[in-house]
């Protein structure tokens, strides 16, 4: 039969699900194993059986993650393979002697020279009742399987998923490791570049007493900053695989915004920039503040570092709806309209560049959403057309 040809074959009801279950533990096409080939060595032992195997039942193909057996192929035709048939069974699925089995007596594997008499197969079942593939036996000589046989082959399976779902579950902590220290690293920017123009601006203004007493009070602001993102790493490495809590408190947004005017002020005086604020909100509104002062401390960054010197920064903020709404308009390069969907995806390259050669790399916008999102909000981005400026927008429930 032809690779291709599939046509005969008897699928799952759930096939499409089932499929997108199996690739999302990243398991086919991947080499060989100490953890699945034991399981495969241990079966082999126990059934004294020539040929064991773990198997993966892909769209036209089944891949061998162990395969220990005089075949040396990696994956056959799923057309060919007896572990087919063991995807549509809850339970073990067993050919005593498959020449007696009509539909399967023809199959290559059968008819070839010292061919598969016997096999037995334990479908490896995820939680969700997907049935990926399975823990094989196969021996070249007709055999008899009893129950307590079966129940070991049904545990050997169990043990299978167990290993899939300990590696999906390590590679999703290494995930947020990275992202997690990805964030980091770019929040670790901003005060560090506040420090370094502030003490350029410190030297030129030594002789002014005033001046040189605020620029310091600036340093120690973009210091204690780069102490407290530090000091959320190892918060968050504390927390291990725990969800991060947001820390609500009743907080003075208008203030908010001030404090993170007051932390650009020097930086949009580099370009000869203007940050004008417009806060309606005279009540206390429910936010983590810093987290919230993070999220808008990105935008407001972005807007300077995308917006050509001597332009003007509108930060506002209004009830609408039982939400509040800030926004932050620039007067910047504006965004293509096919752009605007990649805007809160990580790393994306758009066509915007700084235009103070700063440094972007790409993660702002992410974690905008993600802090945004911790809120139960939604942010969103609207441009003017290129060069006339775009304005991002939170919206927070009350």
């Amino acid at each position: 039969m032809n690779k291709n040809d599939l046509s005969n074959i008897i699928k799952p009801e759930n096939e499409r699900e089932r499929i997108k279950k199996l690739n999302s533990y990243e398991i086919l096409d991947t080499p060989p194993e100490n953890s699945f080939d034991k399981i495969a060595h241990l079966a082999s032992k126990i059934f004294n059986t020539p040929i064991a195997q773990v198997t993966f039942v892909d769209e036209d193909r089944t891949f061998f993650k162990s395969n220990i057996s005089p075949l040396t192929a990696s994956e056959i035709n799923r057309a060919d393979s007896f572990c087919t048939k063991t995807i549509l069974n809850k339970e073990i699925t067993y050919y005593n002697d498959l020449k007696l089995v009509p539909e399967l007596a023809e199959n290559p594997f059968v008819k070839m020279p010292n061919g598969v008499r016997f096999y037995a197969g334990a479908p490896l079942k995820t939680i969700e009742g997907y049935q990926l593939g399975s823990v094989c036996i196969l021996d070249t000589v007709p055999r008899e399987i009893d129950p307590k046989e079966l129940r070991m082959l049904e545990i050997l399976s169990s043990i299978v998923i167990d290993e899939l779902e300990l590696r999906i579950t390590t590679r999703k902590a290494l995930r947020t490791q990275i992202d997690f220290m990805n964030r980091v690293v770019h929040d670790l920017k901003n005060p560090n570049t506040a420090i370094s123009v502030t003490a350029e601006l410190l030297k030129k203004k030594a002789n002014q007493p005033d001046i040189v007493h605020k620029f310091a009070d600036r340093i120690k602001n973009s210091a204690n900053n780069v102490l407290n993102s530090l000091n959320h790493l190892l918060d968050l490495s504390q927390l291990e695989n725990e969800e991060f809590r947001l820390s609500l408190e009743e907080s003075d947004l208008s203030e908010l915004l001030h404090t993170v005017k007051t932390n650009f002020e020097f930086i949009a005086l580099e370009k000869k920039q203007k940050i004008h604020i417009d806060c309606q909100i005279q009540r206390l509104i429910w936010i983590d503040k810093q987290r919230l002062q993070e999220a808008i401390t990105n935008l407001l960054s972005n807007a300077l570092k995308y917006s050509n010197p001597s332009s003007r920064v509108y930060i506002a903020a209004k009830i609408i709806d039982n939400q509040v709404v800030i926004e932050v308009k620039d007067e910047g390069q504006g965004l293509r309209e096919d752009e605007i969907p990649k805007l809160f995806v990580k790393f994306a390259k758009l066509s915007a560049i700084p235009t103070g050669r700063e440094y972007s790399n790409g993660l702002g916008l992410s974690i905008v959403k993600i802090l945004v999102e911790m809120h139960k909000g939604k942010v969103w981005a609207k441009s003017y057309g290129k060069n006339k400026g775009c304005s991002f927008f939170i919206a927070l429930p009350l």
